[in-house]
């Protein structure tokens, strides 16, 4: 096992054992090669470059309880990146292979995988795909090259479960209607930037952002879901142009699981006043309480209408929801819904 303090690990790179990349090429996918070495070697003509013809996934593995380790429904990372792929036009490997490599990147980085004892740690994998063929046209590449790629990490932001003061961008989007919001590509990360940066400067964690077409309804956060919770019901927004989680998706289940209301509806900015708790969920982090939530006319704005949620620790709704999907992560919870994908 690496020599790492493993109760330190924040959301960041760290060198790996291996990548494993393949490309497709001529109607067929080349032999899969692992790279002891992080860089890989692409025409600087490649549509990824020029035209953003990139998507890609994140998923994790964990050490269980029992000692096997664990990935989290694979197959539906893999089938959101074929409809990623499909989107801008380039070939994307089948549920098998996408799941196989996973499996091997896991087993070439062993070494990287956190124990179970380590709170908050996994080994996070970051499945990638590119258009590679050179080109100078606006056109879907040709060639796609799949890479996987791992790292081990702690929390996304600050220590896992601390809650966050996060800030509403009414003069910024994310994604356009009828646009790439839905689809995991990299464009709508670079579009976020801008007014993420701005948000840092003053103070907050995290954007969110409301629907690019009237702003009247909640959309998502900058890296993740939006959730809120009122009695004992799970709300999260249904809108074209945001990104379908499969974390989300989870607890949605799992709320029903545990006895909850769930309702996946459009969610009016004006409801922010009713909900008890609120939150960001995704792979990265799970669950991210907010504490504060700001709503400006712009987001450099001095005016403000200010949310509050609990006392800045996780609702008891939502600790209740995360205690559980870590719990399947970590083989805690026995598995009944069959999400868990073991490597041997």
């Amino acid at each position: 096992m690496a020599n790492i303090d493993w109760s330190k690990l924040t959301f960041s790179y760290t060198k790996t054992n291996t990548i494993l990349t393949t490309t497709f090429r001529n109607g067929e996918w080349s032999p899969v090669e692992s790279h002891t070495d992080d860089y890989i070697k692409v025409s600087t003509y490649c549509g990824a470059f020029h035209y953003a013809i990139e998507c890609f996934e994140g998923l994790k593995a964990f050490r269980g309880k029992d000692g096997r380790i664990r990935l989290f429904r694979p197959e539906e990372n893999a089938k959101r990146l074929q409809r990623s792929a499909k989107f801008l036009g380039i070939e994307a490997p089948s549920v098998e292979m996408f799941v196989d490599l996973c499996k091997r990147a896991v087993m070439e980085n062993i070494d990287f995988l956190p124990p179970y004892e380590a709170t908050g740690a996994s080994l996070y994998l970051r499945p990638t795909l590119i258009g590679t063929n050179p080109q100078l046209g606006v056109q879907s590449s040709k060639e796609s090259t799949f890479m996987l790629l791992c790292s081990p990490v702690g929390a996304y932001v600050g220590g896992a479960l601390d809650a966050v003061d996060v800030v509403i961008a009414r003069n910024y989007d994310r994604a356009a209607p009828n646009g790439s919001g839905s689809f995991k590509v990299g464009g709508n990360y670079a579009c976020s930037l801008y007014s993420l940066n701005v948000a840092h400067e003053l103070g907050y964690k995290a954007v969110l952002y409301l629907d690019p077409a009237t702003k009247t309804h909640i959309d998502e956060f900058n890296s993740s879901n939006f959730f809120a919770i009122k009695g004992n019901t799970y709300i999260t927004p249904k809108s074209d142009s945001i990104l379908p989680s499969i974390t989300n998706m989870s607890l949605e289940t799992v709320a029903a699981h545990l006895g909850m209301e769930v309702e996946r509806r459009p969610v009016p900015v004006e409801e922010l006043s009713t909900f008890d708790e609120v939150g960001e969920c995704g792979t990265a982090v799970v669950i991210t309480p907010v504490h504060k939530l700001v709503d400006k006319p712009f987001l450099e704005s001095d005016e403000e209408t200010v949310y509050l949620y609990g006392d800045g620790k996780c609702g008891p709704k939502s600790l209740e929801l995360y205690n559980f999907i870590t719990g399947l992560q970590k083989g805690e919870i026995e598995d009944t819904f069959g999400w868990i994908e073991y490597i041997d």
